[in-house]
């Protein structure tokens, strides 16, 4: 279960992050731009479990445009050969408000698969989801300003407060995945530089504070560190699990939309 929640939390590392601010009154989406590309490699102790790539363009849905990201995650070495994963996330939402339009899932986990896809009728609160592979249509209502697992990504790498963030504080925002509602939240640690492949970085603390039996267990604790610069990216996530910890962190990146600052000693 650790492998396959990780998956998932690599695709909602901002999951609770923001405010729950009227879209209406946000500025356009400033912290990335089109062509955006990074890639996070997770790693337990000396294996490399998995890599998990992101990638941002423009498009059209229906007429309009969007933005389109892509997420893909996938088992390598010994990892694949007993617990093979490979999943598809894609999202698309408005280039200006970041509301999510279209969001696609389709997993492949050790034999566990889902295919669906949602339709976001925010005017409605209605989220029409359409599962692949059973053949099934279905609406259920949704909260207002509500996100998928990659337009909250985007959304609070822009959104969430910059300035006067407290240690401790906690932030939250409302979600929908598969056919649910869920109000995700995340605390404020403080400032930390953290050692990476391309030096150390100085980053932004936080501790997801994960619903117990959905993502991780009670037991399993969380802690995400993000860039301290006008890109927000994640740096480093962690899983601290009762037979040691898990880590994902920043392997590659291009096409930033601001320098990826580097602390010089």
């Amino acid at each position: 279960m650790v492998k396959r929640s990780l998956f998932v939390l690599l695709f909602c590392l901002y999951a609770g992050g923001s405010q729950s601010l009227p879209t209406d009154s946000l500025p356009p989406l400033e912290a990335f731009k089109a062509g955006e590309w990074f890639q996070l490699r997770l790693h337990y102790g000396f294996l490399n479990a998995s890599y998990a790539s992101f990638t941002l363009t423009r498009d059209t849905l229906q007429g309009k445009p969007v933005y389109h990201a892509k997420g893909f995650g996938e088992t390598t070495g010994f990892a694949r050969w007993f617990f093979k994963v490979e999943d598809y996330y894609e999202s698309y939402f408005d280039e200006v408000t970041g509301a999510p339009y279209r969001f696609i899932r389709n997993i492949n986990e050790g034999g566990y698969t889902k295919d669906i896809e949602i339709d976001f009728d925010h005017q409605g609160q209605k989220a029409k989801v359409y599962d692949k592979k059973m053949q099934a249509r279905n609406e259920y209502e949704i909260e207002p300003n509500v996100h998928d697992l990659v337009s909250c990504f985007y959304y609070l790498r822009n959104h969430y407060p910059k300035a006067g963030l407290k240690v401790n504080e906690t932030f939250d925002i409302n979600m929908f995945f598969d056919n649910e509602n869920y109000v995700f939240k995340l605390k404020y640690l403080g400032k930390e530089s953290v050692e990476s492949k391309f030096g150390k970085v100085k980053c932004l603390k936080f501790r997801p504070m994960v619903q117990s039996g959905r993502v991780f267990n009670e037991q399993e604790s969380l802690t995400l560190w993000v860039s301290d610069d006008q890109n927000r990216l994640p740096i480093r996530l962690q899983a601290d699990i009762l037979i040691g910890s898990i880590k994902a962190d920043l392997e590659n990146f291009k096409n930033l939309k601001y320098p990826f600052n580097i602390v010089v000693d």
